[in-house]
């Protein structure tokens, strides 16, 4: 087969894959640099080296286990970027239990489903984030809390629920309560169990939206993600002894796998600015802490650049990281490497259930390049282009679904067999991604199968919005479309037909979306409409109505 004249490219089979457990992994981090930093945390004052990273880890790890927690388990963690997240990431994976990543935006619905379908046994959370009070939902969900083990019929598999700050409160363990329950064990109990846990084992399940408008959990291992983080680091150069600032969440890919992950291999120090994105906060730890890297979002970066005070900051420390989740203008990608001074910047491309990353560029590529396309395929992995009608690989230069196959797959949706097939045919993981790989290579998105919408970097499923707002009873039909945004990339739309003699405003739909679905999923625009444009068998043309959106919205303006 002639790779060079179809688009089927191969990458490199060096350096080796790394056949190790998360928790191996720490186990050479500690022994190789004890005493170098490990993680900062600036907004909680939290500094830790490698080696007091690795005994937070196993602490909390054996404290799990005198819950009754066993590997193979669930435990779900429910809070923005914290020391703790990454405690209970580490911790989870020493004791070959299965950490469940729950979207801090998440509200008391989606929290439900989530926790039943993969049979969460223990949550850890925040008290509160932002407009979340997370105690609060979890109390409307278990409202009988009691000392001892839960006993929910709605969640039969949740036994304790362990809040992260904070006063002690009936029904609640603390995190420290779990510390303090870790250190009245053995560390040879850790010890024995991670001796038998293997690199192929499923350690994480992070949720992603589906066509069905059902999250769906993608189940990845630690060779899957411990491998990614590794090329990833090697992809941005970064080395032992580099600063990585971490504005991204840790409960997506991005921060937990490319942020922390890579950190965690390659001897770098993770710092967290804040709870949240804060642009003010991500120039000043930046320059506080010397940051020689940065990961974000184009948004992200659109935000740190335009702040009034920017020039006030010194980020002459910076000289690399990652900008993905969007397409990146070639503008904002030149200011990047001028003004914050990283000329190694490059950018990345894959999804949750690739663990995350199968395209990256590399310092060394011309900045047009780093902007048109997302780089060439990371070495141990290939991907195809293919038609998606006859399913064959198309020529190079022609657009068609982007599949991938290699160590980065993921194991399986969790519990779904049936998506899991469709979704992996013969070790391909079908993208439903449209693009494009050249002739040199590089890779391209030209579009989107599945009609997923990407704000900011959070993949948005319109079906998930559609399936919510049906609910008003008002709402005779609803089409979920995404439209262009300077800022976000894509913004939402919701397009409804109201049904005969009921009455609905913007500001009604909105309303009645605020505080019950995520806030990044409700809809920026809400316009009212007869029809939509349909196809001879009765389907809604989205293209087209994107269009007459578009235009619509143009003419607004």
């Amino acid at each position: 087969m002639n790779h060079e004249k179809i688009s089927h490219v191969v990458g490199t089979s060096k350096p080796p894959l790394l056949e190790l457990t998360i928790g191996e992994a720490l186990e050479r981090a500690a022994e190789r640099w004890s005493g170098k930093p490990a993680l900062v945390s600036r907004h909680q004052d939290v500094r830790l080296t490698w080696l007091e990273l690795k005994h937070a880890a196993d602490t909390f790890a054996l404290g799990l286990i005198g819950l009754g927690i066993e590997a193979g388990d669930r435990v779900g963690i429910w809070a923005p970027n914290c020391a703790e997240w990454t405690i209970v990431q580490l911790a989870t994976a020493r004791a070959g239990i299965i950490l469940v990543n729950i979207n801090p935006a998440y509200r008391t619905a989606e929290l439900e489903y989530t926790l039943r379908k993969v049979g969460v046994k223990a949550l850890v959370c925040a008290e509160n984030f932002k407009s979340s009070d997370y105690v609060a939902m979890v109390e409307t969900l278990v409202p009988a809390l009691h000392d001892g083990p839960i006993h929910s019929v709605e969640l039969p598999a949740l036994r304790h629920v362990i809040k992260i700050g904070g006063a002690q409160r009936p029904g609640w363990l603390t995190f420290a309560d779990v510390i303090d329950m870790g250190q009245s064990r053995s560390p040879g109990e850790l010890s024995a169990l991670a001796a038998g846990l293997d690199a192929n084992d499923a350690i994480n399940i992070q949720f992603t939206s589906g066509t069905t408008g059902r999250p769906k959990g993608a189940t990845l291992s630690h060779r899957n993600v411990i491998n990614n983080a590794y090329f990833v680091g090697i992809g941005m150069g970064l080395q032992e002894g580099d600063r990585l600032c971490v504005p991204v969440p840790l409960y997506h890919c991005f921060g937990m796998v490319m942020s922390n992950l890579a950190c965690l291999v390659h001897g770098a120090t993770m710092v967290y600015p804040s709870a949240g994105f804060d642009p003010v906060a991500v120039l000043e730890t930046v320059e506080a802490e010397r940051c020689t890297a940065l990961h974000g979002v184009p948004t992200m970066f659109i935000s740190e650049l335009e702040h009034p005070d920017f020039e006030r900051y010194d980020l002459s420390s910076l000289r690399t990281g990652i900008m993905a989740g969007a397409i990146c203008p070639i503008e904002v990608m030149s200011k990047v490497m001028d003004r914050m001074h990283m000329p190694d910047v490059g950018v990345a491309y894959g999804m949750t259930e690739t663990s995350p990353v199968s395209f990256q560029s590399a310092p060394s590529d011309p900045v047009e390049r780093r902007v048109s396309t997302v780089g060439r395929v990371q070495p141990h992995l290939e991907v195809k282009v293919v038609d998606p009608a006859r399913g064959v690989t198309v020529p190079r230069g022609t657009a068609g679904e982007l599949c991938t196959r290699g160590y980065s797959v993921m194991l399986g949706y969790w519990d779904d067999p049936d998506q899991t097939a469709e979704a992996i045919q013969d070790g391909w993981m079908h993208t439903g991604d449209l693009g494009v790989i050249d002739e040199e290579g590089y890779g391209r998105i030209v579009g989107r199968l599945k009609d997923m919408i990407i704000r900011g970097g959070e993949n948005i499923y319109p079906r998930e919005i559609e399936e919510y707002l049906y609910r008003h009873d008002a709402v005779e039909d609803v089409q979920v479309i995404g439209v262009p945004d300077a800022r976000f990339g894509e913004e939402i739309c919701a397009c409804v037909r109201i049904r005969s003699g009921k009455h609905l405003t913007e500001q009604d739909m909105i309303a009645f979306c605020r505080g019950q679905i995520a806030h990044y999923k409700i809809p920026r625009y809400v316009i009212f409409l007869d029809s939509y444009p349909m196809t001879i068998t009765g389907k809604v043309q989205k293209h087209v109505l994107r269009e007459m959106i578009i235009d619509e919205l143009s003419n607004r303006r």
